[in-house]
């Protein structure tokens, strides 16, 4: 028995295809002229065949896509059919152009349904992404609107399309692939009568799109390796016990080539036991005294052993008052620091330690990142403002002593992960120090989360350590997902914020 299951192939179209694709054209198209001349398609075939693109069933064609290139700055602004193809039927393709202009998309009639569009659609968002093209840009017509042209205005019928009050055969097709409504083009198509003339100027942003690509060194990193220590508090005798920890971890994560090092909160805090008979607040600053030097070992290892360290959190005294500190050492030599902003009531209470007052996204060469020092990150506010800065990945080092307090650091940080559609990593410790009053036990699950989405795992959990237990745990993470979460994504959190509701807020920059 034969079987009624299409077999389709994609592929380009060749000369030899004129004959089929020109019926095809006539049957689609017979409102607006019906098939090109064959010196149109064999001219688009020799100047753009990677552009040209057809869907056959069993050796029939059964669906194509035509494409140009064009000039961005020109083609974003308003034109005309005539444009693109002129009275003769030529082509303005320009070898040179920076963007795709999607001249037609047609199906036989018997094929629809069956999704052969949006396959010849995501081909051409594959060629645009391949080729380094800034973007897709289209002249749609709006077929459907001479059905109601004398009760609605054209940009009353796009926006009614847009709410799917309305169908418009070829406006929401073009909608449901990702495109948007840039402008209205007058006199587009003057012989489109359906239409009324007018096209709506569509656009499809390429977000991968590079503007100056002139080094392997410009090209921006897309698979970053993070390494979290889960740090063990355990009794220090000097600063250098310490670091002798602290480089032995490095060391082993740069073997592994991590491109970051995360420490938890107050990794330090063992040499608070250097001292005894000391209150809570002489105790913390006393441990502030060992913070430039701490930092600028930290500085050392990362440019010795080529890998970027979050130094998880220290005491730090500016102007006689005590801030909680995270630096970012980076492997080129230089460092940015990141203030705690919200200060826990133990930290007020017993340390007397002050809050920051600003948020900063950090370039690295490994991405766009952020630090929130555990209790910031049960603040949605501060990630919000670091993603409309661009962050693409948040670093929280922590402490909690107890389960509940490291699950809402954990819980928090997922919830970040989603609603500013970055990579959170998480890095606590774990162990005992008896002899240091406020700092004594600790309970740690360190943990790299992701957004909650189809490009990610299906738990949006990477990777994590055993709880309470010191190691080392790795996680590889893709930015470029980060950028179709943005743009493409089941839901696409930071494009449908409420702007409007909730003032003050920017657009966020694009990943």
């Amino acid at each position: 028995m034969e079987s009624n299951t299409p077999l389709l192939n994609l592929r380009k179209i060749e000369s030899g295809d004129y004959p089929e694709l020109a019926a095809l054209m006539n049957l689609v198209f017979p409102d607006v002229g019906g098939a090109w001349p064959r010196m149109t398609i064999m001219d688009l075939i020799h100047q753009f065949p990677d552009g040209q693109l057809c869907i056959e069933d069993s050796g029939k064609i059964v669906g194509a896509a035509l494409t140009i290139k064009v000039d961005y700055n020109r083609f974003s602004l308003s034109h005309t059919y005539t444009d693109i193809i002129n009275e003769q039927n030529v082509i303005q393709h320009q070898a040179s152009g920076d963007a795709l202009y999607g001249l037609d998309v047609f199906v036989h009639p018997d094929y629809r349904g069956l999704r052969l569009g949006r396959r010849l659609y995501e081909a051409r968002k594959e060629l645009c992404r391949s080729s380094n093209l800034k973007a897709i840009l289209a002249g749609g017509r709006i077929p459907g609107y001479h059905k109601v042209a004398s009760e609605l205005s054209v940009p009353e019928y796009i926006e009614k399309v847009k709410r799917k009050e309305i169908h418009d055969p070829i406006l929401s097709f073009q909608l449901a692939n990702d495109f948007d409504v840039k402008r209205l083009m007058k006199h587009y198509l003057p012989e489109d009568e359906k239409s009324r003339g007018y096209g709506t100027l569509l656009e499809w942003d390429n977000v991968f799109y590079e503007e100056d690509i002139s080094s392997i060194l410009d090209v921006e990193k897309n698979l970053v390796r993070l390494g979290l220590v889960q740090w063990q508090m355990r009794a220090m005798l000097s600063v250098e016990d310490l670091m002798d920890q602290a480089e032995f971890f490095v060391s082993s994560l740069s073997n592994y080539q991590a491109d970051f090092a995360l420490f938890p909160e107050f990794f330090n805090a063992p040499l608070m036991g250097l001292q005894t008979d000391q209150s809570s607040v002489e105790a913390i600053r006393f441990l502030s005294e060992f913070s430039d030097e701490i930092k600028e070992r930290f500085s050392q290892m990362a440019v010795t052993y080529n890998i970027n360290i979050i130094a998880g959190s220290m005491p730090v005294t500016k102007n006689e008052r005590l801030y909680n500190v995270s630096y970012l050492l980076h492997r080129d030599g230089c460092i940015d620091e990141q203030f705690k902003i919200h200060i826990t009531p133990h930290e007020e209470k017993d340390w007397v330690i002050d809050g920051g007052d600003k948020v900063k996204v950090f370039n690295t060469d490994a991405g766009r990142i952020g630090i929130l020092i555990c209790y910031d990150a049960e603040f949605p506010e501060l990630g919000r403002m670091m993603a409309e800065q661009g962050l693409q990945i948040l670093f929280v080092p922590f402490w909690t002593d107890t389960k509940n307090g490291y699950l809402r650091v954990r819980l928090c940080a997922q919830a970040r992960a989603i609603e500013n559609e970055c990579y959170v990593a998480i890095g606590g410790s774990v162990g005992n120090l008896p002899r240091v009053d406020n700092v004594d036990i600790q309970y740690a699950q360190s943990a790299v989360f992701s957004p909650s989405d189809i490009y990610f795992p299906h738990d949006a959990t990477i990777t994590e350590a055993s709880p309470n237990t010191e190691m080392i745990v790795f996680a590889d993470i893709e930015l470029d997902k980060l950028k179709y979460l943005n743009t493409e994504g089941s839901v696409t959190n930071l494009r449908h914020r409420r702007l409007d509701l909730y003032g003050g807020f920017t657009q966020p920059k694009k990943k």
